[in-house]
């Protein structure tokens, strides 16, 4: 049996001051997870289905598309629930579980966009041996340290909050559980519950940033040491998509946490905005990338499509 025996619910907040035009404000968030389900589903069902796409990178790719799939799930139905039917009561247990998918999925989405950055070096900096790496075996391996990095690290400051008493408002900020706004509702000392995601933020999501930024420097360097131009155009055009999706989740991140550190001054509906821009923002345009950089996915949707067509 929990110690905390509350059984009041916390209450979701949708977008302050404008709970008239919630109706209105869901139709864009709806047509962009219908999108997001849409395009990360079809590129797991052309991975899956297409055994030209059997190879690491893609492996990674299905593991980032499944991952924004997660993210998405995990909270856009709150959301949806908020602004469609106002109904705004989230049953504590369920809120901490959220929570903890919310949190685990960005530190899974950070290290999957490392281990593209691997593959791409070692494409590049190893292309004779890339087959031997990188070996279905050993993709497996780096995605299952990658998921249990996730899922382990961000346990120790989640699983407090089962315990903890909450006797302020039960109020929260968002349309969804965030560990940051939950804590802060309990009653009882939260210090390590301040200082761990600092510190875990650290040494994940910037620190993967940070060898992502090196193993660019070292494939920049190897491409630049190519003598022709048009194989150093090919070499680095392998590398634009992920490229890409690094800064559109990297960049998110940055301004997330900015917000969230720096702007008490800022309104508050700025919080609100970019919390959306960072859980729907990533996962909308990944698909997009892949499927307008990557000669292959292009190859495997027209296939598809002709298909269907003789069908």
């Amino acid at each position: 049996m929990w110690p905390n025996s509350s059984s009041t619910p916390f209450l979701l907040t949708g977008f302050l001051g404008s709970e008239a035009m919630h109706h209105w404000i869901s139709v864009p968030f709806f047509i962009i997870y219908l999108s997001i389900l849409f395009g990360n589903g079809t590129l797991l069902f052309l991975i899956q289905k297409d055994h030209g796409l059997h190879e690491p990178m893609y492996y990674f790719l299905a593991m980032l598309a499944g991952t924004d799939l997660g993210m998405t799930l995990t909270t856009m139905p709150t959301v949806l629930r908020v602004l469609w039917l106002n109904q705004r009561e989230v049953a504590q247990h369920a809120c901490f579980t959220q929570s903890y998918f919310i949190h685990t999925l960005a530190i899974v989405e950070s290290g999957v966009l490392l281990t593209m950055a691997y593959d791409r070096f070692i494409a590049i900096r190893s292309p004779l041996r890339y087959n031997s790496i990188l070996t279905n075996s050993q993709v497996m391996k780096v995605g299952l340290g990658v998921l249990m990095r996730g899922f382990v690290s961000i346990a120790p400051p989640i699983l407090p909050l089962y315990w903890f008493p909450y006797c302020h408002s039960h109020v929260l900020s968002h349309a969804f559980c965030l560990h940051q706004d939950v804590m802060k509702l309990a009653c009882t000392d939260i210090t390590f519950n301040r200082v761990y995601p600092i510190i875990l933020v650290a040494l994940t999501i910037f620190l993967d940033a940070l060898i992502i930024i090196f193993s660019y420097i070292l494939i920049l360097k190897t491409v630049m040491g190519i003598a022709s131009a048009e194989e150093r155009a090919k070499a680095l055009n392998t590398c634009v998509s992920h490229i890409s999706c690094v800064l559109v989740f990297y960049i998110t991140v940055i301004g997330l946490t900015f917000i969230h550190r720096f702007g008490k001054h800022v309104p508050h509906v700025v919080h609100i905005t970019m919390s959306y821009v960072y859980f729907l923002f990533p996962p909308f345009m990944n698909p997009i990338i892949y499927s307008i950089k990557t000669k292959q996915i292009q190859r495997s949707i027209i296939r598809l499509f002709s298909v269907h067509n003789r069908a």
